[in-house]
């Protein structure tokens, strides 16, 4: 079981930019869509890269080798060539700073 990691003051975290870390040897890519914090395992199912290399457009990433598409609320995969959703993670706010945690084995 993974306890909550800081990924940093909610205030340095603007809408529209991400930050990612690493939450018990997983890198999760923590975003804030519009004022509201929502974390994905970085990781492509296609291919298993890392998403953050792409662009993101809207609530999607997209993936910046093969251009598959991800919803960041979700994790579910919304374009070939993925077709399996990629890991959603609990975010909170504590004290002002975003936490994450991966609570997949718990």
């Amino acid at each position: 079981m993974s306890g909550w990691v800081d990924v940093c003051p909610a205030a340095e975290l603007a809408p529209g930019e991400h930050r990612v870390v690493d939450v018990d040897g997983a890198k999760v890519a923590v975003f804030n869509l519009a004022g509201e914090f929502h974390a994905i395992e970085d990781v492509c199912t296609h291919d298993g890269g890392e998403l953050t290399g792409g662009d993101v457009e809207g609530e999607e990433i997209v993936c910046p080798r093969h251009g598959a598409r991800f919803c960041i609320r979700t994790g579910e995969a919304l374009s070939a060539p993925a077709y399996e959703p990629t890991a959603k993670l609990p975010v909170r706010l504590e004290n002002g700073v975003v936490q994450v945690r991966d609570d997949r084995w718990d």
